[in-house]
């Protein structure tokens, strides 16, 4: 090996330039071009759907359309702890099961015709205004778009379906395949797997702290949609693109990643 001196670089470069080889054994350190995700993977609810639609239920129910968010922030811990602790059930067992959890703790009695009118609603929420110009970004740009969610296949299907979005996605993954919600690991390897891609080109987008986490960790990048109410969890690495709405994240993705 030919050590490396301001010389033998500079015989190097005069080489390439002449069309003669370089000196034998000599070798220069390559730094990596960065890695850019080919396939941008969307969580659902919340980041793509807005389920403060369920409000009004809420607030006719409850009196305060704000137990909604508490509802769901319920729903997302025990699909949290059934992943821990065991056994499995689907997210929309979960759900009913902590929408009663919900009334029991507000002492109310909760008709069947009203806990069935949210979760029917839960596959029927609107898009957020931005989602589709996003989405829209993104496609033009030459991603491959996937969703990633903790919902039900045949609940995801018609989610996507009701908020007129289905389209421009070319997968829908949901956790039923590996019976573990997100944030757990396996869940986006799932995704990286069945799209024969290292999961290394994949970005999560979300609304969630706890689901750009999950996916930093498992190896992928993540873009975080700050809606609002939704924030960073400060002890976790901060994901490269943060943005308050999909329009600006899908931007900054299509600035940074888009496919070669």
């Amino acid at each position: 090996m030919v050590p490396v001196t301001r010389r033998t670089i500079l015989q190097t470069i005069i080489a390439a330039a002449s069309g003669v080889t370089a000196p034998a054994g000599l070798a220069f350190a390559q730094t990596a071009a960065p890695s850019r995700s080919k396939v941008i993977v969307f969580d659902v609810n919340e980041t793509l759907l807005d389920v403060n639609a369920l409000g009004p239920q809420f607030q006719r129910i409850f009196g305060d359309a704000r137990i909604g968010q508490e509802w769901f922030s319920n729903v997302v811990l025990y699909s949290q702890v059934t992943t821990i602790a065991g056994p499995y059930a689907d997210f929309g067992k979960i759900a009913r099961a902590s929408l009663e959890m919900t009334a029991a703790a507000h002492g109310v009695a909760l008709a069947p015709v009203d806990r069935d009118g949210i979760l029917r609603g839960l596959v029927s929420l609107p898009a957020h205004p931005d989602v589709r110009d996003g989405l829209q970004t993104l496609r033009s740009a030459g991603f491959r778009l996937v969703t990633l969610t903790n919902s039900a296949p045949a609940a995801v299907e018609q989610q996507l379906k009701n908020a007129s979005i289905a389209a421009y996605f070319e997968r829908a993954f949901s956790v039923d395949t590996v019976e573990k919600f997100k944030p757990a690991a396996d869940v986006y390897r799932l995704v990286a797997a069945e799209l024969h891609v290292d999961v290394s080109q994949l970005r999560l987008v979300a609304a969630h702290a706890w689901d750009v986490l999950g996916a930093m960790r498992a190896g992928c990048a993540a873009a975080f949609i700050a809606r609002p109410g939704k924030a960073l969890y400060p002890l976790a690495e901060k994901p490269d693109i943060v943005g308050p709405t999909l329009r600006e994240v899908a931007a900054e993705i299509a600035k940074q990643d888009t496919p070669l």
